[in-house]
């Protein structure tokens, strides 16, 4: 789950470094200024995985709620949901519930509460294709690490031109995994439960779930 969390949180990002392509940073500066207005957010997506050496194929989907640095994230079948001070990740194949500490995650992890700001440093970038798709005019922006070990080799960032809304996500690794994130549906300032960020944590204790305190 860590990984879709990595490069979904890709998808909503500006004020890169100052070395990059001052068009590329205009229009993420404007993508910015756009989901940073916002309430809320609720992205609905497809996530599909290929390498080619090794035979793989996947394709599932997942969602994700957003609300100031709290978030409720759902892929596979589990459930993150961050409260402001910690995450709990329920995972009801297992009847389990992992609670971790604001401190409990490595520094560098990149959670939906950070996905606003976490770009500003460790990325080039520069304006690449545009496409028209499905009468969409999207703009590509390619990123790529700084840092040589990194286990990214490039992003491709699509933003629709006339919503400033990420379209797609294309990641390629070292190894050659390509992944693609399509956002199926991008929602803003809806009606939410003010539960929705609350773990219950006498439910899942009466279901008989183990709860593991890291």
């Amino acid at each position: 789950m860590r990984k879709i969390v990595f490069v979904l949180l890709i998808a909503l990002t500006a004020n890169l470094n100052a070395q990059s392509d001052s068009k590329a940073k205009t229009l993420l500066d404007e993508v910015y200024a756009k989901v940073s207005g916002y309430d809320n957010i609720f992205i609905d997506f497809k996530y599909v995985l290929d390498n080619t050496q090794e035979n793989i194929h996947q394709e599932t989907r997942g969602d994700v709620t957003l609300k100031g640095d709290k978030y409720r994230f759902n892929y596979l079948g589990a459930t993150k949901i961050f409260d402001g001070n910690n995450t709990y990740t329920i995972i009801p194949e297992n009847e389990e519930v992992v609670i971790e500490g604001t401190n409990g995650e490595d520094e560098g992890t990149i959670t939906p509460s950070k996905m606003l700001t976490f770009y500003k440093d460790g990325y080039n970038y520069k304006w690449d294709i545009a496409q028209n798709i499905k009468g969409r005019n999207i703009q590509y922006i390619e990123l790529v690490p700084i840092d040589s070990s990194s286990e990214i080799k490039q992003i491709l960032l699509g933003i629709d031109t006339q919503t400033k809304h990420i379209y797609n996500l294309i990641e390629v690794g070292q190894n050659g995994t390509k992944t693609t994130i399509t956002v199926n549906s991008f929602k803003t300032d809806q009606p939410i439960s003010k539960s929705l960020f609350t773990f219950d944590r006498p439910k899942y204790e009466e279901m008989g779930y183990y709860i593991i305190n890291n």
